[in-house]
């Protein structure tokens, strides 16, 4: 791949079921696997408290950059997929899952269609997102002209805990 024909993107995952650290370890190695994709950086591991219905188990997140030729919605497909791969079973907004994969920003591109919302419109809220992501990219500037450090600035690591390189 060229660079030229080469869109850097930014991609969420996380876990807390069925041995949370393996899926989303796997989940790594299969977006270095992926057609017309490259696997340039990952995030430490970090533990997580869970958002959404009480009582789930902690969660397991990274922050994958990845630099691809597929459209915004083809990479959407292709990372659904990998989610299916993974047995995940939608049952609840924010309910525990087996893997789950976000795309949280598309080059400098903002998106807003039925299926797709990028940058991801909680990525700003969500410590789990922001400091894995300012680890892999801390000089990162948002589609609206914000810098990643502004946004660390107001989501602070709380009970974010990193486990691993």
């Amino acid at each position: 791949m060229t660079e030229m024909d080469l869109i850097r993107c930014f991609i969420g995952l996380g876990s807390n079921l069925e041995d949370p650290r393996a899926q989303v370890d796997q989940a790594l190695d299969e977006l270095a696997a992926l057609p017309d994709c490259e696997l340039v950086a990952r995030s430490s591991l970090y533990r997580s408290d869970p958002v959404g219905p009480a009582g789930q188990p902690d969660y397991i997140n990274a922050v994958a950059e990845l630099h691809t030729r597929l459209e915004a919605e083809t990479l959407l497909d292709r990372l659904q997929a990998l989610e299916q791969a993974h047995r995940r079973v939608r049952l609840e907004h924010w309910g525990p899952r087996t893997l789950d994969l976000d795309l949280l920003l598309y080059g400098n591109t903002t998106i807003d269609t039925p299926r797709l919302h990028v940058p991801h419109p909680w990525m700003r809220e969500r410590a789990f997102v922001l400091w894995p992501l300012a680890e892999i990219a801390p000089d990162l500037i948002l589609p609206d002209g914000c810098a990643l450090k502004q946004c660390l600035a107001y989501c602070p690591m709380g009970t974010l805990e990193r486990i691993s390189l």
